[in-house]
């Protein structure tokens, strides 16, 4: 019976330091060629990261291209001119997959020269840059820290469905599905069963999930699909202790992705802020801060991107981090199911949160009362009965509650300082892509 136990054991090249002295062998990816003749040094990089092969005579002679994978046997020693201060003195060398040549653009440098669309055409093989691998290890970090903090805190993850009988918000941005014959449409939002899901006793509830938005947007901001981490939680006394949870989230979030994903911060040049005391500013206020201290003029009741970029200029020059808490916002830009403000009910107790220069976040609470939900969904001109299991849940009772939603590919470009959302995504779904 054929055993493994000739096989050598891999290697990963990150521990490569732990067997010095002895044969390993690492597998990977040809990283760089530098080639002398009867003398060749190899980078192969992996998962982990990049150590240099030399390989010597027959073996130097072996022709290899860029991104072939291979697998190297050889000697660990240290060598203080190698990448790292240590090298393998290569004994056997196999080309186990040989990469196309040329290569539609080169990954070996510091960063990748190719426009945007021509790396995501190539996606697969753009994500092996070290930078943009790093952008997705720190991307599963802040996601792993945010399902840690709510799960410490008795939150409980829910699954929920992504095929809907119609919008959270009543708007057309839907993308139409056909489900057996009848009319159905990708979710907006998990909104509507994340409230239930409160109203159901768990009180507290989270989800990682995609969302679906057909808008005809065709910016650095928007995405079509993108990944939400959303938040929602009964028995609330007011939006505030949304904030509140917010702001000590993302600040356990940052702490935990920056010891996580270290070297990847380390690599991309990224210093970590630490959310603290985010400011709270009333949309009105916000727009006369703009208008008085940049001749900023926005649109009604809310701020356009300009705006948003200039609010987070305002937060840093008083010497907070650039995360800006926008509240107060009117009734008539929110949703049906916004709380009104208890001071102004043609405001509603909702928030958005700006970083850098960006709205990462959308939250308030909401109204748990079955008759003046109804009345707020007739006062959109739209009817209840479309939204009837969604209503029934509220003549059972349903405690005050609220909730958020992060943009997860958002808030990673604005960490990373990417200008557009589509590097933070690894597959984006805009209005002109849909492959690979």
């Amino acid at each position: 019976m054929q055993t493994h136990s000739s096989h050598p054991i891999r290697v990963l090249c990150s521990r490569i330091s732990e067997q010095l002295e002895q044969s390993v062998t690492v597998q990977g990816w040809v990283h760089a060629i530098r080639n002398l003749g009867r003398l060749a040094f190899v980078h192969v990089r992996d998962r982990s990261g990049i150590v240099q092969c030399v390989l010597e005579g027959e073996l130097a002679e072996m022709t290899l291209s860029l991104e072939s994978v291979v697998s190297v046997t050889g000697l660990a020693v240290e060598a203080s001119k190698a990448p790292g201060g240590l090298e393998i003195r290569a004994s056997a060398i196999q080309c186990i997959s040989a990469a196309a040549a040329p290569l539609p653009f080169e990954i070996n440098k510091k960063t990748i020269g190719a426009r945007l669309d021509t790396m995501l055409d190539n996606r697969v093989l753009s994500l092996r840059h070290p930078k943009v691998h790093a952008t997705f290890h720190i991307q599963a970090a802040l996601a792993g820290a945010f399902r840690d903090y709510l799960t410490e805190r008795d939150f409980t993850q829910i699954f929920t469905p992504k095929i809907v009988a119609s919008g959270t918000e009543g708007g057309s941005n839907l993308f139409p599905v056909d489900y057996f014959g009848r009319p159905a449409y990708l979710a907006q939002s998990p909104q509507f069963y994340k409230q239930m899901m409160v109203g159901a006793g768990y009180e507290r509830v989270f989800e990682i999930a995609p969302v679906y938005r057909a808008e005809e947007h065709n910016t650095s901001r928007h995405l079509n699909e993108y990944v939400s981490l959303d938040v929602e939680m009964g028995f609330i006394r007011s939006e505030e202790e949304l904030m509140d949870l917010e702001q000590d989230m993302l600040g356990y979030m940052l702490r935990k992705a920056g010891a996580e994903c270290e070297a990847e911060f380390a690599l991309l040049g990224v210093e970590l802020p630490v959310p603290h005391d985010i400011p709270r500013i009333p949309v009105a206020e916000a727009q006369s801060i703009l208008q008085r201290k940049y001749g900023k003029t926005s649109p009604k009741g809310d701020l356009d991107p300009e705006g948003e970029r200039l609010i987070c200029r305002y937060a840093a020059e008083q010497n907070k981090p650039a995360f800006v808490f926008i509240t107060r916002y009117p009734r008539e830009i929110r949703p049906m199911y916004a709380m009104p403000a208890p001071e102004d009910a043609a405001l509603t107790a909702s928030f958005d949160l700006i970083f850098n220069g960006l709205e990462i976040t959308t939250g308030g609470q909401r109204i748990h009362d079955y008759d003046e939900l109804t009345a707020s969904i007739r006062g959109r001109g739209l009817l209840p009965e479309h939204f009837e299991s969604y209503l029934d849940l509220f003549r059972y009772g349903m405690p005050p509650h609220g909730g958020f939603a992060i943009g997860l590919e958002r808030l990673t470009s604005r960490l990373l300082g990417q200008p557009n959302v589509r590097e933070a995504s690894a597959f984006p779904r805009d209005r002109m892509r849909l492959t690979p």
